[in-house]
């Protein structure tokens, strides 16, 4: 059987005069330069340098060992590899300081080395795994999976060591990468169920979808968002927007019902006209907002209809075109989300999908109404909230979110009066 510790290089060798503890000293200094160069045997290299020990016993147990003058207390010996190891001969065949220095200190040496050693290995298979799949991609996904952009994009995300962790690390790569390869052209669009053969629930949910959003640079969006840019469709019957108050043309829908547009009905939706000029509806992301202006209106705490589209958290493309199309057919558009950084990503798409649109009690001035002084490391920019020049650098400086929740006495009152009243005014 071999040796655990040594691999087999203590064979037929006698250990015991070595392991003496009046040599622990010499062992110990051997072990950690061992595990400091990743070198287990330690036969040849450069010379070790040690410091003699003050106790003569120990040093006595070391004199047939370091060859030279004879050792004195607190001197730096140099002792070379390549004769210790023939003096170890003499005990074993195959003996090598640093077999001894592992059986002295109970362990396997320089573990740590190989263990960086066999990770860095691994690595380099996948980069080269992800240069030759890549090449052979079709022209159009090609430039999406440039393999050194790629592969630094994955490593500083965290993606390489998620990958090595997996049973098979080539397999879910090269899985990935084939579906990168199935991509429609530019212009046309593919349903998400198709992409892997055999399985329509493969980039459902898990790795295999998340590395493939990462490998073409759209793990930063929503997944369906991200899908949507590389044209793929998602299933079209789950999510959309949560509604009351407004409704699609032809549809009957009963007055102050709650319902949901899925996204099937979203992609090609002609909203009903509102019943007047200047009628606003009032867009949010929590569906806390929407549920509460239900409820008030059917309390009788509210002299108008509540009109109110929920988004459920960010909106994808299809569902900020739907509420761009509100505008389109006449309603006046109010916008709002969480004082945070996915809410200010939310706003910005919905204003570009609906540059009509008002943003809603979304300014510094509301913000600071109800932030309180938090711990976050925010580092905002005045281009992340781009319709009020105040609030990026409000909320940097507050480090703190805030939430449509923190709000909802004074989103509810203008929900009831059924206009947005202008938002407060940022301090100077």
């Amino acid at each position: 059987m071999t040796c655990p510790l040594c691999t087999g290089a203590c064979a037929d060798a006698d250990l015991g005069p070595l392991l003496n503890l009046d040599l622990a000293w010499l062992w110990s200094a051997l072990a950690a330069v061992a595990d400091r160069r990743g070198d287990p045997t330690l036969t040849e290299g450069p010379a070790v340098t040690v410091t003699i020990p003050a106790s003569p016993a120990q040093r006595a147990a070391a004199a047939g060992l370091i060859s030279g003058r004879p050792l004195a207390p607190g001197q730096r010996r140099r002792i070379d590899l390549g004769e210790l190891t023939a003096v170890l001969a003499a005990r074993g065949p195959a003996l090598t300081p640093g077999a001894v220095a592992a059986h002295a200190s109970g362990r396997r040496l320089a573990d740590k080395a190989r263990a960086r050693a066999a990770q860095e290995h691994s690595v380099e298979r996948l980069r080269a795994q992800l240069e030759a799949d890549a090449a052979d991609l079709p022209r159009h996904v090609r430039a999406l999976v440039d393999p050194e952009t790629v592969f630094a994009r994955l490593r500083s995300a965290g993606w390489i060591a998620r990958i090595l962790n997996v049973p098979d690390p080539a397999a879910l790569l090269g899985a990935a990468l084939q579906v990168v390869g199935r991509l429609p052209e530019p212009g046309d669009r593919i349903d998400r169920r198709v992409l892997v053969p055999g399985d329509p629930h493969a980039l459902d949910t898990g790795m295999l979808p998340a590395l493939v959003l990462a490998l073409t640079g759209n793990s930063a969006t929503a997944p369906r968002s991200g899908w949507a840019h590389l044209g793929v469709d998602c299933d079209d019957l789950l999510g959309g927007l949560i509604i009351t108050g407004v409704a699609p043309c032809g549809w009957q829908v009963p007055p102050g019902a709650t319902f949901t547009l899925p996204p099937r009905e979203l992609t090609r939706i002609v909203w009903t006209p509102p019943p007047a000029a200047g009628v606003w509806v009032f867009v949010t992301e929590n569906p806390s907002v929407l549920a509460a202006a239900s409820a008030q209106a059917l309390a009788g705490d509210a002299a108008t209809t509540p009109r109110v589209v929920c988004t459920a958290g960010t909106p994808s493309q299809v569902e900020c075109a739907a509420i761009g199309a509100l505008s389109d057919a006449g309603w006046r558009v109010a916008v709002r989300a969480d004082f945070d950084p996915a809410g200010l990503a939310h706003m910005r798409a919905l204003l570009a999908a609906a540059p009509a649109a008002l943003p809603w009690r979304m300014g510094a001035g509301d913000y600071l109404t109800v932030a309180t002084e938090g711990t976050l490391d925010l580092h905002l920019e005045e281009a992340d909230a781009p319709w009020d020049p105040h609030l990026a650098a409000a909320m940097s400086a507050h480090s703190a979110h805030a939430y449509e929740e923190d709000l909802l006495p004074i989103l509810l009152a203008d929900i009831a009066a059924g206009t947005p009243d202008p938002p407060p005014t940022a301090p100077a």
